[in-house]
Order: C-alpha cells, then sequence, then structure tokens
C-alpha cells in the first residue's frame, strides 16, 4: 500500500523569518533602553525587554519564544546590569532580579505560546464549521453520485494540503479511480470501506501510513472512500473533520441511493396502477362486441330457419362491425404496448405518397360518401419510418374524423423546413380547450358524439410519431372543426445522394 512521505517540521525559510524576527525584537528593545539609560531606572528597562519576550511569544513558535525570554534575559544583563558589558553579576539583588525576569520572560512566552494556539485552533474551527456547513448546503441541493464526488473532492482540498483523492463505488461496488490513481489509493480505499473505520496515523489502524483513508459512509451504507495525504498522527482536530466532510458526503450518497429507490418504487406502483386501469378499461371494452357479436351469432344458429333474410343479413351486419371494431381495438392495444416496450423500431427509407396512397385506398371503402380529399405534393423527400405504424396513424385519423364529422375531409400534406407535414381537416364539433392535452392519454376520449371506444387510438397516434421523431398535435380550425398535423422529421442525406 503506498503512501507519500509525510511534511517535515517549519521550512528553513519559517526558520530564518522567525530568527530575523527574533533578532529584531531584541535589538530594538536594547536600542530603546540604551536610548532612555539616563531616563529610566532598570526596571523600566527590564520591562521593556518583557515586552519584546510578548511579542516574540505571540506571534513565532514555542522553541522562537523561549530563546527570545533567555535571549533577552542575557542583553539585560550584559547591557544593563553593573558591571556593564560583562556577564558577571556584582550585587546579589541584581542577581535576583534577573532570575525573576527569566521566570516572568519564560511564564509569559509559554502563555503567550499557549493564547496564540488556542486563537489559532479557535480561528481554525470556526473556518472548518462554516465549511462544514457550506458543505451541507450544497450536498443538499446535489441530485446526482457525481456532483457529491465534486463537492467531496473540493471541500477536502480545501481544507487539507493534500493531494486529496475521492472514489466512489459503482453499482457493482468497484472503485472509480483513473488508472494512474489505481496502484496509489486502492489499496487504502478498500482496506477502509472493509473495516468500515479510518486508517492512517494517530487512528490505531494500519499506523505506518502516511496518509488518511476514510470511508464515505453513513449507518450501514458505505458509497465510497477518500484519501487525505500529508497529515500528522497529532492532528486530531484535523481527522475529526476529515471525518465529518467523508460522512456528510456519505449520508448525500445514502439519501440519493434512497431516493433513486422510492422513485423506481413510485414508478412501479404506477405502473401496476396503470396496468390495473388499462385491464379493466380493456376487458369492459372487449366484453361489449364480444357479448354482441355472440349474441347475432347465437341466434343465428338457433333461429336461423325462423329468421327472415332481412333479420338474417342485419345480424351479419352487426357480426361483422362488431368484428372489425374488435380487431381495431386489439390492434391499438397490441400497439400501445409494442411502442411502451419494444424500444428502437426497424424504420426503412419510404415514400410518403406510397403511405397516404395505401391508407386511403382503404379507407374510401368505408367512406360512401367520398368526403375525404387529399393534396400530396409530387417528389417529396423520403423519410425513415415504419410504413405500417405510420398508416395506422394515418388510419385512425381518418376514421376519427369520419366518425365525428358529417362534413367534407381535407387531408393535406406538406414540406416545411425540413419536416414532413400532414394534416386532417375536419368541421366536427372541435375538441374543448381543457381536453387539448387530455385526448391523447389512453382511456380518455369525448363523449359529446356518444360514439364508444376505449380512448386508445389517439394516444396510439401519439406514440407512433414520437417513436419516429415527430410530434402530433391538434388544434382548433377557423369556422369549426379541429385539425390534426403530424410532423415529421426529414433526412438531409437522402439514399440517392447518398449513393451519387
Amino acid at each position: 500500500m503506498n503512501a507519500v512521505a509525510p511534511s517535515g517540521g517549519p521550512t528553513d525559510a519559517r526558520k530564518v523569518r522567525d530568527a530575523w524576527v527574533v533578532c529584531g525584537l531584541l535589538a530594538a528593545a536594547t536600542l530603546v533602553n540604551l536610548l532612555l539609560d539616563r531616563y529610566v531606572s532598570v526596571t523600566s528597562q527590564a520591562m521593556i525587554y518583557v515586552l519584546a519576550v510578548v511579542v516574540a511569544s505571540y506571534t513565532l513558535g514555542w522553541l522562537p519564544s523561549l530563546f527570545s525570554a533567555v535571549a533577552a534575559v542575557t542583553l539585560f544583563n550584559f547591557f544593563f546590569i553593573p558591571p556593564r558589558y560583562t556577564f558577571q553579576v556584582e550585587a546579589q539583588e541584581n542577581l535576583f532580579a534577573l532570575f525573576a525576569m527569566l521566570a516572568v520572560a519564560l511564564v509569559i512566552s509559554h502563555l503567550g505560546t499557549a493564547l496564540r494556539r488556542e486563537t489559532e485552533a479557535a480561528r481554525m474551527n470556526e473556518r472548518r464549521a462554516r465549511q462544514l456547513q457550506e458543505l451541507a448546503t450544497d450536498l443538499a441541493a446535489a441530485t446526482l453520485p457525481a456532483e457529491v464526488h465534486l463537492l467531496a473532492q473540493r471541500h477536502l482540498g480545501r481544507a487539507f494540503p493534500g493531494p486529496c483523492v475521492v472514489a466512489l463505488l459503482d453499482a457493482h461496488g468497484n472503485l472509480q479511480l483513473q488508472p494512474e490513481q489505481e496502484s496509489s489509493y486502492r489499496d487504502g480505499m478498500l482496506a477502509c470501506i472493509r473495516e468500515a473505520a479510518t486508517l492512517g496515523p494517530g487512528t490505531g489502524r494500519w499506523p505506518g501510513l502516511h496518509a488518511w483513508y476514510l470511508p464515505l459512509r453513513a449507518e450501514t451504507h458505505t458509497g465510497g472512500a477518500a484519501c487525505v495525504q500529508n497529515v500528522s498522527a497529532y492532528d486530531h482536530s484535523g481527522r475529526e473533520h476529515a471525518q465529518a466532510i467523508c460522512a456528510q458526503a456519505g449520508q448525500a450518497l445514502w439519501r440519493l441511493k434512497l431516493s433513486a429507490g422510492m422513485h423506481e418504487a413510485q414508478e412501479q406502483s404506477q405502473w401496476h396502477r396503470a396496468q390495473s386501469t388499462f385491464l379493466a378499461a380493456i376487458s369492459h371494452d372487449f366484453r361489449t362486441p364480444l357479448a354482441a357479436i355472440m349474441g347475432a351469432a347465437s341466434s343465428l344458429q338457433t333461429q336461423r330457419d325462423r329468421l327472415p333474410p332481412p333479420q338474417q343479413e342485419r345480424l351479419l351486419a352487426t357480426i361483422l362491425s362488431e368484428s372489425r371494431h374488435l380487431a381495431t381495438l386489439t390492434e391499438n392495444t397490441l400497439q400501445l404496448v409494442r411502442l411502451d416496450h419494444a424500444g428502437d423500431l426497424r424504420m426503412d427509407w419510404e415514400s410518403v405518397e406510397e403511405i397516404v396512397g395505401s391508407v386511403l385506398a382503404r379507407v374510401r371503402q368505408r367512406d360512401v360518401a367520398h368526403r375525404i380529399q387529399s393534396r400530396v405534393p409530387a417528389a417529396l423527400p423520403l423519410i425513415k419510418a415504419d410504413p405500417v405504424l405510420l398508416a395506422q396513424l394515418l388510419e385512425n385519423l381518418l376514421d376519427n374524423a369520419l366518425k365525428y364529422s358529417a362534413e367534407l375531409i381535407e387531408l393535406e400534406v406538406a414540406l416545411k423546413n425540413h419536416r414532413i407535414e400532414l394534416a386532417v381537416h375536419d368541421r366536427g364539433d372541435g375538441i374543448p380547450a381543457g381536453e387539448v392535452l387530455a385526448i391523447f392519454e389512453p382511456y380518455r376520449r369525448g363523449d359529446r358524439s356518444g360514439q364508444r371506444g376505449a380512448g386508445l387510438g389517439l394516444a396510439v397516434c401519439r406514440a407512433i410519431a414520437r417513436a419516429h421523431g415527430g410530434e402530433l398535435s391538434v388544434h382548433a380550425r377557423p369556422g369549426g372543426g379541429s385539425t390534426f398535423m403530424l410532423e415529421l422529421p426529414v433526412d438531409v442525406a437522402q439514399p440517392a445522394t447518398e449513393s451519387a
């Protein structure tokens, strides 16, 4: 298990700076005392050196502060305690004063250093508390594990000199590390995940490491691990801060997993409710034509000899009509299920004119009043489509227009902005504004005409349109009626162009 060596103590530049600060403070105190030598007492001069020791203890580390205290007493003895410019002390009271001054200087140095450490610790704790609050706010807005990974990486990098590395576990339990990071971090991260604890200096686990390995853990769920390098075994507050960051990241990952599970459960529940509604609607609409077919067939079977020919014809016509209705209902149901679960369609280059022509040939057999008029321009580009599905879509629209409108019906095809537009115009009662979106939902249909049906036709039409990358919409027609508009995309690269 690889780890980066720990950083050492203060750098050489820091040591040189501290030495210059100590020399400057003591030189300044000595100079001030020399200038005031004729005007102040020895006690006042001692206080000036004590002041220099206070400044040094509050701005420097423990060792430079201790050195400044000893050096201050030494300089005071050399320059101002008789006999001057020697290290000898004649009077016993001066010797006692020097020892007292040394004790005071050492105490002040210790207290000043401790106060500085506590001040720095308080400031550090404040920064870390602010950082944890900011991290919690950011994680609350995260919606993807990748966002949690980025936030954890960023906040660890801000809190520690690092380098810091964060890796998440994928759905198969594998760490998502960069190839160059595999050999350096994988073993430590897997170990901390396996032990569900922090490893490294000061933890009592794997003390030979020079980095902390922390799991991103919440309760019983572990979402990944982090590695913080260049750390000290004595930095207990730093390790607790790193653990807090990783714990928050683990909580966020656990929240996202729970949210995904709840969303999936809700989708499953909605799907089951939709299936129940689907079965209820289909069973009702299948039962009606089946009952009519069975009744007419039973009458023909048991009473054929006693029924006059016109009545027999009516029963046969009923059987044929209900069978067609049942076949249409079955086809729409199967196509809706197919489009929901089949994925990509098998599409090929097709001619719009041919699809429209084949649909009109079938529908006009049922249009005895010849109410359908069509306008299809020549030389339309080919489209990528499933011709059977598109024909079913167009046939459903025309059948609805024949069913709900008693006047002329227009079928118009146009090419606009690299899109084929197929519009079916009718003069029916129109669609109320509040039902424009609802009519495309399964099991929804207008009841104003008294027509029967499960309301699957327009739902199937919209599903077919969207499966082809297009859209089906309805608009109110000026003067009354509705316009159903099918828009289909046209590829710029046509087959003739590709083969040229």
